[in-house]
């Protein structure tokens, strides 16, 4: 009889893309070739809507090359060739039977290049029988500049909340940082700290071996954040004026500001991340132009499920932070499709928003305050209301 316990837990495996298989493929030996680096490395922050026409043939014929090294190639020359299955291989010790259950996500730049790089992994790995490999490709990340940067990286950090944190309980998360640029991986590694069991890294030079780095136990401090609670949630859920004089208590190191507004910072994102779930399952927070009414209090207290408080209290920060952008105007809540914000029939100044498929939260405008009276079923809130 099979031994269930005894199998390895399956992992995630999260690979960081740069790109050295396609510039490893150049012949620099021959004379129409001899710029082509230079070319790549001209163009190395665009799309490939952006790359120029002379480029993007370069590009293909190098991704023709690599995919057939990758083809024909022993293990050694494979591990060679591609940093990021240079870590591949090196996790299952040379056996890629070893992960066919297991589940890939290839990090990629948004960028013609490490798109194309993320491609070639991607099919080498489907070849090889490791059928579930995926790419994720942060809007805008490219070192084009520092914003766009680190507006990937948030974009990252945020995806990873979403995507990878609920694999934790059942699956070993597993972040591969042999390949990717530098500036890349430097970040990869501190989120690791967060989002992985292990970190994998590969010496240099011929035989070289793997090192393993095991998740240490970090944990944040909430108490440094838990004062500035209100305005991390309501730049968790988009920008906000940074004219907003409590917002500009907010330690910097959380916060980006470009063109007068405010939004998280990647660590402000990451570290938000890690806090949200306690801060948010405590009482309402009192968010700027949002009022609570007894009955929407009581409802929220009568709320069992920590995710379905957070949920809402989530919401609660998207509809302040719309409101304190468009200083108190609720057509700009009309505007965003996921609230669905509108009148009940039958009344005349009595609204509501969704927070789900099937919660509601019923309100009215007064002034440029929204008053939150009743949270619940469709049928509880329209039953109170209507």
């Amino acid at each position: 009889m099979t031994n269930y316990q005894d199998k390895p837990m399956q992992r995630v495996v999260i690979s960081s893309i740069g790109t050295s298989l396609l510039t490893h493929q150049i012949n620099r030996n021959q004379k129409d070739e001899q710029n082509w680096y230079s070319s790549l490395r001209d163009t190395a922050n665009l799309t490939w809507e952006n790359t120029p026409e002379d480029v993007k043939k370069i590009i293909a014929t190098l991704k023709d090359r690599a995919s057939k090294k990758l083809e024909g190639g022993t293990i050694p020359q494979i591990r060679s060739a591609s940093a990021e299955l240079n870590g591949i291989h090196g996790l299952y010790e040379e056996n890629l039977e070893q992960g066919k259950q297991d589940i890939h996500w290839l990090i990629a730049t948004d960028t013609a290049q490490g798109e194309t790089t993320a491609q070639i992994v991607q099919n080498y790995l489907r070849s090889q029988g490791i059928i579930n490999v995926n790419i994720y490709i942060p809007p805008g990340l490219s070192t084009a500049s520092t914003e766009a940067f680190l507006e990937g990286i948030t974009q990252l950090i945020k995806w990873m909340e979403t995507n990878i944190e609920p694999y934790k309980k059942q699956y070993k998360i597993c972040f591969n940082l042999v390949g990717s640029f530098k500036s890349l991986q430097g970040y990869l590694n501190t989120i690791g700290m967060f989002y992985a069991n292990e970190i994998i890294y590969i010496f240099e030079g011929e035989n070289s071996k793997m090192l393993t780095i095991p998740r240490l136990p970090v944990t944040v401090d909430s108490s440094y954040i838990e004062p500035h609670e209100v305005y991390l949630a309501m730049m968790d859920a988009g920008e906000i004026p940074a004219s907003l004089q409590e917002a500009q208590k907010v330690p910097k190191d959380l916060v980006w500001e470009v063109d007068s507004e405010m939004t998280l910072s990647p660590w402000g994102q990451l570290i938000w991340n890690q806090c949200k779930d306690d801060l948010l399952t405590q009482e309402l927070l009192k968010f700027p132009k949002i009022y609570y009414e007894r009955s929407f209090i009581e409802d929220y207290q009568n709320i069992l499920n920590n995710t379905e408080k957070v949920k809402l209290q989530e919401t609660i920060a998207k509809v302040a932070q719309l409101l304190s952008k468009s200083n108190g105007n609720p057509m700009i809540l009309k505007e965003d499709g996921g609230l669905q914000y509108s009148r009940y029939k039958n009344t005349d100044s009595i609204d509501h928003f969704r927070v789900t498929l099937s919660l509601r939260v019923s309100c009215k405008l007064l002034g440029d305050t929204l008053q939150l009276r009743y949270y619940g079923t469709h049928a509880h809130v329209e039953g109170k209301e209507v």
